[in-house]
């Protein structure tokens, strides 16, 4: 459409600058669709089950771009080595009693009988991201995503043996400038209003900050981004399109809880919170009991990325399954990550209409301006 297209869509083949982060394949693929580009993270998945996401992705957008986000924290092996020592068990006893002692006092029940508990689904090893780069290698992605820091030179050269961009998440100035010493092609500047992990910069800050650091390398603004109106702010700091999260989860395509998805329709932007308390690293998300628990004097510390996100797995499967019972504990413990976006997410809406309301909400600001400047 007239007056939003920028480079970067002419280099992806898409129709707008709009690039939609999501764990749900329907979103990734309903966003591609519509003229955006869909990017799915692939953090939570499988091996197989990222092999059957992305074949039917293949098969719903027909040729059209999209990407893939992997998880690839440089600090892996130190942040491991860093946890506290078990004794006599994978977690030490102190966090261990603890999560089993607020589950007890919110009256959430154990598993039934027959039900595995889950095991930690991210993929932060090498190992593990080696597996998924290479399937995802194998599907004409064009855009490849990295998040924790430079992606690998053997990771970029594949990449670009294969026409694929690989864009990187940063929440500082001084980490894109090292992102661009690695090679990448495309930095997404993370405000601190976006949700999951992320730092403590304003994307109003941090956008031009980042545009100046690295240009003419693009720049995508990613940070509470809602609204058309954002798209245009974000444009006038000098981005080549956004990179949003948040607003997906309330979508009617989004495997969002239906409990957390009525939280957050009905949150405030001062709603959500950054916690150590699920990953191990700060995470934005909705504050519920279970944040403000985890924020108490008496707890303890979180554990270290990837070992806090082992220690609460089961407890989160625990609260998923009997949140949907009203006025329960578990209601009241669910939570989930998400940005300060979210007190302008106050209805399900089709993905499309998203991407549709985006872009007009854009052209109205780019009009206005125009007329400003004919007066």
């Amino acid at each position: 459409m007239r007056g939003m297209r920028t480079p970067l869509c002419d280099r992806l083949g898409i129709e707008y600058p709009i690039f939609a982060f999501s764990h749900c394949r329907d979103v990734v693929a309903a966003v591609t669709n519509a003229g955006g580009l869909g990017v799915l993270g692939a953090v939570a998945h499988s091996p197989a089950g990222l092999e059957t996401d992305l074949a039917w992705i293949d098969e719903q957008v027909g040729g059209k771009s999209y990407g893939v986000d992997l998880l690839l924290p440089v600090n892996f092996v130190a942040t491991a080595e860093a946890a506290p020592k078990p004794t006599g068990d994978l977690f030490p006893p102190e966090q261990v009693a603890f999560v089993e002692e607020m589950l007890s006092r919110h009256g959430v029940p154990a598993l039934p009988d027959g039900v595995d508990a889950r095991r930690a689904s991210m993929s932060v090893s090498p190992e593990a991201n080696d597996t998924l780069l290479d399937i995802s290698l194998n599907h004409p992605i064009r855009l490849l995503a990295s998040a924790l820091g430079p992606p690998s030179q053997e990771l970029i050269r594949r990449a670009h043996e294969r026409d694929i961009l690989v864009a990187a998440l940063i929440g500082a100035a001084s980490h894109a400038r090292r992102q661009v010493d690695a090679g990448v092609d495309l930095i997404v500047a993370q405000g601190t209003e976006a949700g999951g992990h992320t730092g403590q910069v304003s994307t109003m800050v941090l956008v031009p900050e980042v545009v100046r650091a690295v240009s003419p390398l693009p720049v995508l603004a990613a940070g509470g981004i809602v609204t058309g109106a954002q798209v245009a702010a974000a444009m006038a700091l000098g981005a080549q399109g956004v990179w949003c999260g948040s607003v997906w989860l309330t979508t009617a395509e989004a495997e969002t809880d239906p409990v957390v998805k009525q939280k957050m329709l009905g949150a405030s932007s001062s709603d959500t919170v950054r916690s150590r308390s699920l990953t191990g690293k700060p995470a934005r998300m909705l504050r519920t009991a279970w944040t403000d628990e985890w924020e108490a004097e008496q707890a303890p510390s979180p554990l270290p990325m990837p070992l806090q996100t082992m220690l609460v797995a089961t407890a989160q499967q625990r609260i998923a399954r009997d949140a949907r019972t009203p006025g329960s504990g578990a209601e009241q413990l669910a939570t989930y990550f998400v940005g300060q976006g979210v007190g302008l997410m106050d209805q399900i809406r089709p993905a499309r209409q998203v991407v549709e309301e985006m872009v007009a909400g854009y052209l109205e600001v780019a009009e206005r301006f125009a007329a400003q400047l004919e007066g």
